[in-house]
């Protein structure tokens, strides 16, 4: 009898690698936000805005370096993208001004871009059988949850001790460190007959016509702005807004003292509960209409907000929303790409997702920016919360006329 094929591969291990690496560094930057502010008296809109544009040119890479590696392989754009991302680490280390931040802050995006989600899932979902493809999309995505719970402490903690400058040069030599993975990673193109056949036009036009792939690029949007706010926003947030530690506490036994370590361990927690909810995505996709899941997490998502900024927020709220949303937070990525996969094939999944992920980051940018903009004008984030409470109900309802059947896609 032939064998299963099997789960976990070379290409699987090292694509969650490199993931995690990306994700640890890009989940950190909110811990920088007050030491930054607080260093060169800065508003707060100035660095959200360098972590909003960030985002945007994340966003604006992503069918970028995913076109690029459908033309030249996917090894050489992940070299590219980890040269470009530590460049831009490096170079604002050395920056002193908001402009020079928000500058480089596109080279740390096209950089996130070409070592993150889009390529790497694209690679993985070819190296993958058709019944591991989901499973294997959701371990990437949690390996990136490993990521968010090391990222943010790990910044926290060298900033007891090194000056934020340093931190960012240390992150740019663990992400140059990627490199020496690839010689692991070449995934065999496991693709139809009728896809060869396809150039890159003609399988984007199909897309492009089809109105379930502007709903699906639609319904993404709310994904980012949540994931972009909080990433960002959430660690200070929690540092001003959160009730007071009490001594001899839980937190306060196991060395959480203050509102600012709570709120560098949230993101910790929620990147913590991410990798049971997104593997439990993955194995849902692959049993049940990936629509439903998608707009059954947005439903989830959006209750948790809404109640979160109603009730009072204590440092025992802040672990409970922490871990329920943590719990929905990136399992929207392994069903949004195997949906991209299976509504229109593999050979230009890089590129397909990068257009729908584009979405995302516009999201990002936007609750990024306006966390910011709305705290210096109002003084807290109160109505840029229920902004984000109104979307994800908008992305719940999108996707469900979504026509999940490959068959229906335009011809």
């Amino acid at each position: 009898m032939p064998q299963p094929p099997r789960l976990l591969n070379p290409i699987l291990i090292v694509g969650c690698i490199i993931v995690t690496v990306s994700f640890a560094v890009r989940a950190s930057f909110g811990v920088f936000q007050i030491p930054i502010e607080q260093e060169f008296g800065w508003l707060r809109t100035d660095f959200s805005m360098a972590i909003a544009i960030q985002n945007l040119a994340w966003g604006i890479g992503q069918p970028i370096f995913g076109a690029i590696a459908e033309k030249t392989g996917d090894r050489r754009a992940i070299v590219l993208g980890a040269l470009t991302y530590a460049a831009g680490m490096v170079l604002s280390a050395w920056s002193v001004t908001p402009l020079e931040h928000q500058m480089y802050a596109w080279l740390v995006g096209f950089g996130i871009a070409g070592t993150g989600f889009g390529l790497v899932l694209a690679v993985v979902g070819r190296a993958s059988s058709d019944e591991n493809r989901s499973m294997s999309l959701a371990l990437v995505t949690a390996a990136g949850s490993c990521g968010q719970i090391i990222g943010a402490p790990a910044a926290e903690w060298m900033l007891t001790f090194l000056p934020w400058q340093q931190v960012f040069i240390v992150f740019a030599i663990a992400i140059l460190a990627l490199i020496l993975t690839l010689p692991f990673m070449r995934a065999p193109q496991t693709v139809s007959k009728a896809e060869l056949q396809e150039s890159m036009g003609e399988i984007l036009g199909r897309a492009l016509r089809d109105p379930s792939y502007t709903l699906i690029f639609l319904g993404f949007f709310s994904c980012g702005y949540q994931l972009g706010f909080v990433t960002a926003h959430f660690p200070a947030f929690v540092t001003e807004m959160c009730g007071p530690i009490m001594s001899g506490g839980i937190l306060h036994s196991i060395g959480i003292k203050t509102t600012s370590a709570l709120g560098a361990v949230s993101i910790s927690l929620i990147g913590l509960a991410n990798i049971g909810g997104t593997l439990l995505a993955g194995w849902a996709g692959s049993r049940y209409p990936k629509k439903y899941l998608l707009a059954s997490v947005y439903t989830a998502r959006t209750f948790a907000a809404a109640a979160f900024i109603i009730f009072p927020i204590t440092p025992l709220s802040v672990v409970v929303f922490s871990l329920v949303m943590g719990s929905l937070w990136l399992a929207t990525v392994p069903l949004t790409s195997g949906l991209v996969a299976h509504l229109y094939g593999l050979r230009y999944m890089g590129t397909l997702y990068g257009i729908i992920f584009f979405s995302h980051q516009l999201g990002s940018f936007l609750g990024i920016w306006l966390g910011g903009r709305l705290y210096d004008q109002y003084g807290d984030y109160t109505l840029v919360w229920w902004i984000g409470v109104a979307i994800g109900a908008f992305s719940a309802i999108v996707h469900l006329p979504i026509r999940e059947n490959r068959d229906a896609v335009p011809a």
